[in-house]
């Protein structure tokens, strides 16, 4: 019977992802005067690796129908190439090392790159005075104790990993440490993490049916950050599929289909509970995928780490009923922390000053134009280990053009995104002009970074 419900389930939620996602008519529970938000994050995710993304070679049928029911963004940026930076650029709507986070936060203290400043205020905290209830399920990433806990920086509900990741996707320990929490209680669940997660969210997902407030759901997977270890019968249903495939590709292809019949396990709770025609879902990854693994970063240069293209370029969309319009796409220049402010006006909340981040809810529901402002996006990595020395490296986009350093004792390359989106081509000797440019607005934006409180901004 176990071995039958193993293999008959991925077929049915497959199945069903087809179908579109109507609003359950056997439900009567009240509805939220705004619009509920669940903010779906991959770990990891190549540009290339959903099949709505360009990938040939795994199926990705539940993630693929939230976008097509949606929007799809085609030119969307991380951060950083990096977990921690880009999640607090996400939570806080300013750059990473504005906010005390320029590299990963890690356990081992030699090795930690980042400290969440305590003047940060971070997106559940406005989302509470506008009467949302927001629990962050899955990764946090932001700090390891007090007062950088999930639960003392405005989130109501924890349930998940404090660190950046596990060893083992069901031992659930890093470094022999157990990271995970309930609140602030320590927990020891069975079974596969992504498993874990999803369960959790489907369990707060259904005790939000009775409530008239708003949620905010911030599921933060870990999927599919290495370890590469999906569970045995994913693995199995890949290398049958397709017999030959290189055995690391085998298990990272498995580890996203497991992650994204989870996603059709949030997806059919929110239909059952009948929820969705009155949310919000947005599903993205942290960075680019990880080269080691085989990721799929679809046609361009570099790695999850890097600041070429496929380090930093992510796969991102998002369905709301009723407001974005089924099959559209975008080709705006748009970063994670432009959710911040989209999210704040989704939630009825003014935009709060010194935020980066730029609100794209027009856009996103057909209401705007095409593209953004022509501002230069900027992105930050420090980082330890022998190619960095705990130094930092940087890249700039504005308009067609991209300023990237790819160590800290490297020089700085240039790149025509327009003609060249590969990046096979330095042209920065040929154009010194916009080097010169985009290396003045660096500057100023490292300035920036580090100021101290007598320095003013810069007039440009």
């Amino acid at each position: 019977m176990i071995r039958f419900l193993t293999l008959f389930l991925p077929l049915l939620w497959a199945a069903m992802s087809f179908l579109p996602y109507p609003e359950s008519s056997s439900t009567s529970q009240p509805r939220p005067s705004r619009p509920n938000i669940v903010f779906i994050l991959a770990d990891d995710l190549g540009y290339g690796d959903l099949s709505c993304f360009g990938a040939t070679d795994l199926r990705t049928p539940h993630i693929d129908s939230l976008i097509g029911s949606g929007i799809r963004f085609t030119n969307f940026y991380a951060n950083s190439s990096v977990c921690s930076p880009s999640r607090a650029a996400l939570l806080t709507g300013r750059y990473p090392e504005q906010v005390g986070v320029p590299g990963v936060i890690r356990d081992e203290v030699q090795d930690s790159w980042g400290y969440l400043a305590s003047s940060a205020t971070l997106l559940p905290t406005y989302l509470r005075k506008q009467g949302y209830h927001s629990a962050n399920i899955g990764k946090w990433h932001l700090g390891l104790e007090s007062p950088n806990l999930p639960n003392e920086r405005g989130f109501q509900e924890f349930y998940g990993l404090l660190e950046g990741m596990m060893d083992d996707y069901v031992v659930k320990l890093r470094h022999g440490q157990n990271f995970l929490r309930h609140n602030g209680q320590v927990i020891d669940p069975p079974g596969h993490a992504t498993d874990v997660f999803t369960d959790a969210a489907v369990r707060y997902l259904t005790e939000r049916k009775a409530k008239k407030d708003p949620f905010f759901l911030y599921l933060a997977y870990t999927a599919p950050h290495d370890p590469l270890q999906p569970p045995i019968a994913y693995l199995n249903r890949v290398q049958k599929r397709q017999p030959g495939i290189d055995p690391q590709r085998a298990k990272l292809v498995a580890l996203i289909e497991h992650m994204d019949d989870n996603v059709g396990r949030v997806l059919a709770t929110l239909r059952a509970n009948g929820q969705l025609n009155n949310t919000l879902v947005m599903f993205t990854s942290d960075n680019g995928g990880w080269g080691p693994g085989k990721a799929n970063n679809g046609p361009f240069r570099g790695v999850k780490g890097q600041f070429y293209e496929g380090g930093i370029r992510i796969p991102t969309g998002a369905m709301w009923p009723g407001h974005i319009e089924a099959g559209s796409e975008s080709g705006a220049v748009l970063q994670l922390m432009d959710w911040f402010p989209t999210l704040l006006q989704v939630a009825g909340s003014s935009v709060p000053d010194g935020i980066s981040g730029q609100s794209f809810l027009n856009l996103m529901t057909g209401q705007g134009d095409a593209t953004m402002s022509d501002r230069p996006l900027f992105f930050v990595r420090r980082e330890g280990q022998d190619t960095y020395k705990g130094l930092q490296i940087h890249a700039v986009r504005q308009g067609d053009w991209k300023l990237l350093q790819p160590s800290p004792f490297a020089p700085y390359e240039l790149y025509n995104l327009r003609n060249d989106p590969k990046e096979t081509t330095n042209v920065a000797d040929q154009n010194k002009n916009e080097r010169d440019v985009l290396i003045k607005l660096l500057m100023e934006h490292i300035r920036q970074g580090g100021a101290v409180p007598w320095q003013k901004p810069q007039r440009q």
